[in-house]
C-alpha cells in the first residue's frame, strides 16, 4: 500500500472508515445504516479491505494536492472535518465503479456470489475497482473536507 502520508491512519482510525463508508454501502445494498455500519466494522478488520480503502484515499488525496495544498494542509484539514462531519456523511452515488468497490465488500463479507470474485479478478474488474476506491475516496473526502 502506498499511503500518502504516514499519518493518514492515524487520522481515519479502522472505526472512522466503518463510520463514514457505512452511508454508501447501506445505500447499495439496501440495509438500514445500523447494519451497514456493523457490517462495513466487520469488513474493516481484513488487512486487504483496510489497505484498499486507505489506497483509494490516498489516490483522492494525490489528486486534491496542487501547487499551494500541500500534504500537511490536506491531512489536517481532512483531521479537522472528521471531528466535525464524520457522522454526517452522506452516501455516493452508486456509478458502476462505486458499485465494483461495494462488491468487494460484499465479497469480503460473503454477502456476494462467488461469480462476483471473478468479475473484479478480470482487467477490467480491476480497473474498475481502482476507479470505485478512488472515486469513492473522492466523495469522502468531498464530505469531510469543506
Amino acid at each position: 500500500m502506498n499511503l500518502f502520508s504516514k499519518r493518514l491512519p492515524h487520522v481515519i482510525t479502522r472505526k472512522d472508515l466503518a463510520l463514514i463508508v457505512a452511508s454508501t454501502y447501506a445505500s447499495s445494498a439496501n440495509v438500514d445504516f445500523d447494519e451497514a455500519h456493523e457490517r462495513m466494522d466487520r469488513a474493516v478488520h481484513s488487512p486487504r479491505i483496510l489497505d484498499a480503502l486507505y489506497s483509494g484515499l490516498s489516490a483522492a488525496l494525490r489528486d486534491r494536492t496542487g501547487p499551494r495544498t500541500g500534504e500537511d494542509e490536506l491531512v489536517d484539514n481532512l483531521s479537522a472535518g472528521l471531528v466535525k462531519r464524520r457522522a454526517r456523511v452522506k452516501a455516493a452515488a452508486l456509478t458502476p465503479s462505486i458499485s465494483a468497490a461495494m462488491v468487494m465488500l460484499n465479497l469480503e463479507l460473503g454477502y456476494a456470489p462467488e461469480m462476483m470474485t471473478n468479475a473484479l479478478e478480470t482487467e477490467k474488474g480491476r480497473e474498475l475497482l481502482a476507479d470505485g476506491l478512488r472515486d469513492l475516496g473522492a466523495h469522502l473526502l468531498k464530505e469531510l473536507i469543506k
